[in-house]
């Protein structure tokens, strides 16, 4: 039963993200996140990591697209405008993505041979992240609020500048 939960929730979560690139309008994509993240929290789930489930859902699929939806919003950003396509990215787009999902699956396999054991995940308590969070991983830590602030800003001074 745990297998097909996981691959269930990982074929919504491919094709959300997929949706995410395809999609023309910004609202529609930040919509589909919410489902790759939705649905990443539910793989979570399975492999056992409930309070890294809790922290996908409130901080990725709650606060952060809302933030993105905000600065959607405050761009005002419309549909994107098809152009014409590049014939060398048709010739090589097909070869080139079957030629990186092929190594892509050499190198997750040569890598990881032992097997996911459904619910064996003991690391993903608060203890644990907040310990990881604020020790090994402080300066990535803050270096993303720095950049998280610079985003806001320039999504304001950017919407200020069409409203003049």
């Amino acid at each position: 039963m745990d297998v097909i939960l996981f691959l269930i929730f990982a074929i919504i979560a491919v094709v959300c993200a997929i949706n995410v690139v395809v999609q023309t309008h910004p609202i529609s994509s930040a919509i589909s996140l919410v489902g790759v993240m939705g649905s990443l929290a539910i793989l979570y789930l399975t492999l056992g990591a409930e309070f890294l489930a809790a922290a996908q859902v409130i901080v990725y699929a709650g606060a952060v697209m809302v933030l993105f939806v905000f600065v959607i919003m405050l761009l005002n950003a419309g549909a994107e405008t098809k152009k014409g396509q590049s014939s060398m990215a048709l010739f090589l787009g097909g070869p080139l993505l079957v030629a990186l999902l092929i190594l892509l699956v050499w190198f997750v396999q040569s890598r990881y041979s032992e097997t996911v054991h459904f619910g064996g995940f003991r690391g993903g308590s608060a203890q644990d992240v907040g310990r990881a969070l604020f020790t090994t991983y402080l300066l990535p830590f803050e270096v993303t609020s720095i950049l998280i602030l610079i985003a806001i800003l320039g999504a304001i001074v950017l919407a200020r500048k069409e409203m003049d």
